[in-house]
């Protein structure tokens, strides 16, 4: 089976759970060196916390080194108003987390940038987030000393995709940070996955910042600390898989069922992969039809949560109510 493994090759994800779990397959099983990981369950919701501590370790999952936290949450898809609200809490408590970790004080500005492409509904969730986001900034100067106390200066920005502004989108992102000087920046984005199961219910958060366009294989100016000088905190949602990772999951398991199947005189599976998705072997992506709802239902669950972190003020009743 490993061999039949490396005859496919590399899959591509964005999820730090997922390079972790490929290179233990690579690894015969075994935790990376310089990589700790701690698993937590909090009902239905699965939180992963990994640790990528090393440059070394983080070349042997792909991943730049910080700290990234997954929440596997079936209960994203089920449409569930009470089940999302519960979730968007956990997000909300892992959000403060980093904030805490990173010493960012309880004053400090806050910029939320949605990047993705609002005319492409999987690669709008950056954009929807950002219309439910509760901005301050603008008010922070009419707000009496006594009122500020739990309620953060947040601005908000779509900053769009270099397709539609011709304009990098780390570029337009320093020049904000420039000129409206923020403590740190919360960065949403539409991520891909390696697993079907995971498309639409699970959200990723870390520390190591973001490479906008890189969930379809893109490479764009990192919004990161080293680029932008402050902290980032960076939210993602997979809300696409390849057609190749399809494919090569169905014939594993397959492989699985009847390791007979993979024999020396074996076709090659990977060429069998590179002629049915030929010519879009390297470009077709997949997403669920419901990609419409499913869109609306993870922008207000992300955008409640940030809301909750970003204004301790403010009940989380009243950020559902706002939102709903």
């Amino acid at each position: 089976m490993e061999e039949y493994l490396e005859l496919l090759g590399e899959i591509h994800t964005d999820l730090a759970l997922e390079s972790r779990e490929l290179a233990m397959q690579r690894g015969a099983g075994k935790e990376p060196d310089g990589v700790k990981t701690e698993t937590q369950q909090m009902g239905d919701t699965v939180i992963t916390r990994v640790i990528i501590e090393t440059e070394e370790a983080g070349r042997s999952v792909g991943k730049v080194p910080g700290n990234y936290v997954t929440l596997e949450a079936p209960g994203l898809r089920s449409r569930d108003r009470d089940k999302q609200e519960e979730i968007a809490l956990l997000v909300a408590k892992e959000i403060e987390n980093f904030i805490a970790r990173l010493k960012i004080p309880d004053e400090s500005p806050c910029l939320v940038i949605g990047l993705g492409n609002w005319e492409a509904t999987p690669d709008a969730l950056g954009p929807k987030v950002v219309q439910h986001i509760l901005v301050t900034r603008h008010l922070n100067h009419l707000t009496p000393p006594e009122k500020k106390d739990g309620l953060r200066p947040v601005s908000a920005i779509a900053p769009g995709v270099l397709g539609t502004t011709g304009i990098e989108t780390g570029e337009i992102v320093m020049g904000v940070v420039q000129r409206t000087r923020p403590g740190f920046i919360v960065v949403i984005d539409a991520l891909a996955s390696r697993s079907t199961t995971r498309v639409g219910s699970a959200i990723q958060i870390a520390d190591a910042g973001i490479h906008p366009g890189s969930g379809l294989g893109n490479k764009r100016i990192g919004i990161t600390p080293q680029t932008m000088g402050i902290p980032v905190i960076a939210i993602g949602v997979p809300t696409v898989v390849e057609a190749g990772t399809i494919i090569h999951d169905a014939v594993v398991e397959i492989v699985k069922r009847d390791p007979s199947l993979v024999h020396p005189k074996a076709v090659n599976e990977r060429a069998i992969i590179e002629r049915v998705l030929s010519p879009y072997m390297s470009s077709l992506i997949v997403t669920p039809k419901e990609i419409d709802v499913m869109i609306e239902d993870l922008s207000k669950v992300v955008s409640g949560a940030l809301n909750i972190a970003l204004h301790p003020a403010i009940s989380p009743d009243e950020v559902f109510r706002y939102l709903n």
